[in-house]
């Protein structure tokens, strides 16, 4: 155990060294607005309009903003450079949240909330994905070459950054409503959003991920492996699994009279899965992307069958609490898969359209599998989450991504530097 600690100090001792103290601490606090701004928009709206279905409206239309945009923003900082871009977007994105903000106090039509709404969807500065390519460049362009253990790592860290702030952000969004307003935690989201996507945007490190030349652009610019569609298919399904799961969790806690364990049971899944993700950096690098793949859906099936059967709270609590436990390595091994399958030049974009997937996936299984717990109960919302697991498995054996997946990338910095 000592010695396996060590290696944990050490792979994340040098991720650090990589990226540096203040990138990771920006890269965090400006996608924290992300995870705020979908439950803080509903919470907002429910309140100042007094209806659940306006409500579930406006934060589909963000959901919806941000799943057709977000690769488009990605291609973008892959074209002109994530520094130009994530300034933009992130002062835009400040000012359509408030502009939300101000128009459920106002009591505005379903119209105009539902257009903020889009508006402050489709203007998310996509840290998150942007912060992984900008992180992968700088590991590619160190001392460690084309180390993929380090690559690993650092995607891990990513992985486990995006776990804590969609754990840390809904619950903020909570305590200022109960202390305050939920106007407060999306004014305060608008802040961040303006202040850290903007020291993200201008951080020395956005030089990383300059654009290519317009030769290399060329020549890396084809048409991406078939296995790069999976790998964006099996994202959607893992969002569906968040949305299932979060509908069932929602519908069995009521059902048990006690709805304020939703969240808390939400959240303590998404902390197993934060803290297995920092694990992951530990598998040896024997062990290939493709065999990793295959074993996290597996897990996925294994670990979600039971949540059908599920009837008190203490089974939901370690039932959801296991699964949590596969959720982080399917998502970081799709990340891993990704950088090595697709063009250099379209990575920002992939690694965009990879969170675009779980935000769509997770908004439709929402719709969908809310409707059929209030008519069938929280087990058929689970039984979603199951069928979107055993999709994600079929897709992990049939995808044929080892054809695809280069085992070494060659170094960022001789085309940016």
């Amino acid at each position: 155990m000592p010695r396996l600690l060590r290696t944990y100090r050490d792979t994340y001792r040098d991720t650090l060294s990589f990226l540096g103290p203040v990138l990771p601490l920006v890269s965090f606090l400006g996608r924290l607005p992300t995870a705020m701004c979908q439950l803080g928009s509903l919470l907002l709206v429910a309140e100042t309009s007094g209806s659940l279905a306006t409500a579930g409206l406006a934060g589909g239309a963000l959901a919806a903003g941000q799943t057709v945009a977000g690769p488009v923003i990605g291609r973008l900082a892959d074209r002109h450079g994530q520094r130009g871009v994530v300034l933009v977007a992130s002062l835009a994105n400040a000012v359509a949240v408030t502009a939300l903000v101000i128009a459920a106090l106002d009591r505005a039509g379903l119209g105009l909330l539902m257009a903020l709404g889009a508006l402050a969807g489709a203007t998310v500065p996509q840290i998150g994905p942007l912060a992984r390519t900008r992180s992968v460049a700088l590991v590619r362009r160190s001392r460690a070459g084309a180390d993929d253990g380090a690559v690993s790592a650092v995607l891990s860290f990513e992985g486990t950054l995006d776990e804590v702030s969609f754990v840390l952000g809904p619950a903020l969004v909570g305590l200022a409503a109960a202390l305050a307003h939920p106007a407060a935690a999306l004014l305060s989201a608008a802040v961040l959003l303006a202040v850290c996507g903007t020291a993200f945007a201008l951080h020395p490190t956005a030089g990383t991920t300059a654009p290519a030349s317009t030769r290399t652009d060329a020549a890396d610019r084809g048409r991406l492996p078939r296995s790069a569609y999976a790998l964006r298919g099996t994202m959607v399904l893992q969002g569906a699994m968040f949305g299932a799961s979060q509908a069932g969790i929602t519908a069995l806690t009521e059902e048990l009279g006690a709805p304020a364990h939703a969240g808390l049971v939400y959240a303590a899944m998404g902390v197993t899965s934060a803290a297995v993700g920092l694990s992951l950096a530990a598998v040896p690098a024997r062990i290939g992307l493709t065999t990793r793949w295959r074993a996290a859906t597996a897990g996925l099936v294994v670990l979600s069958l039971p949540l059908p059967f599920v009837g008190s709270l203490g089974a939901l609590y370690a039932v959801v609490v296991v699964l949590g436990a596969a959720y982080a390595p399917h998502l970081i091994t799709v990340f891993g898969l990704t950088e090595r399958s697709v063009p250099a030049s379209r990575l920002a974009e992939s690694m965009a359209f990879l969170t675009s997937g779980i935000v769509g996936g997770q908004a439709l299984a929402l719709a969908v599998s809310g409707r059929l717990a209030e008519s069938h109960g929280a087990p058929a919302a689970f039984a979603v989450a199951v069928g979107a697991a055993v999709a994600c498995a079929v897709l992990s054996w049939t995808a044929g991504t080892t054809r695809h997946v280069r085992e070494l990338r060659p170094a960022s910095a001789g085309r940016s530097g």
